[in-house]
């Protein structure tokens, strides 16, 4: 999978999740007629958004983009349904252009981060597998923290 085609995949599937959490917020507040919803598919919502952060920062790396880019990438998940937007932008911008860069036989990392990401790169079914655990992590975290903004009740 090339990194434009994993960004886009992860862009949309964030999309989808905040289009179905936006549906539950309307069932469980304006219709008051369920907030199960909200529950569903707001924890599906959290984790592709750390999914899509996740996969952000490798990209970030792989793709050497500035740190403007980077931030706003990150930024791109918090208001509803931008990141397809800014997937579109990076195309059209070539940003997205490409392979793994820091793949076996491509350029040699420069830096920890990019050490990680040929690590990452070098193994695929592990790079799968370590960003699997990974949004587990932040998402246990995050519900130990609790949600966004204080519960109504």
């Amino acid at each position: 999978m090339t990194p434009r085609t994993l960004y886009r995949r992860i862009a949309l599937a964030e999309v989808v999740t905040w289009s179905l959490l936006l549906i539950g917020m309307v069932l469980k507040y304006v219709t008051k007629t369920t907030d199960v919803a909200v529950s569903v598919f707001g924890l599906a919502h959290g984790v592709v958004f750390i999914a899509f952060c996740l996969v952000t920062v490798v990209l970030w790396v792989n793709q050497r983009w500035s740190m403007r880019t980077g931030i706003l990438g990150l930024l791109s998940a918090v208001p509803p349904l931008l990141t397809v937007w800014w997937e579109h932008r990076l195309e059209r911008r070539g940003l997205l252009e490409g392979g793994w860069r820091l793949a076996p036989g491509g350029d040699t990392p420069r830096n920890p981060a990019e050490r990680v990401v040929a690590a990452l790169t070098a193994r695929p079914a592990v790079a799968a597998s370590v960003l699997v655990v990974a949004v587990m992590a932040l998402t246990a975290v995050a519900l130990l923290v609790g949600p966004p903004v204080g519960s109504q009740g």
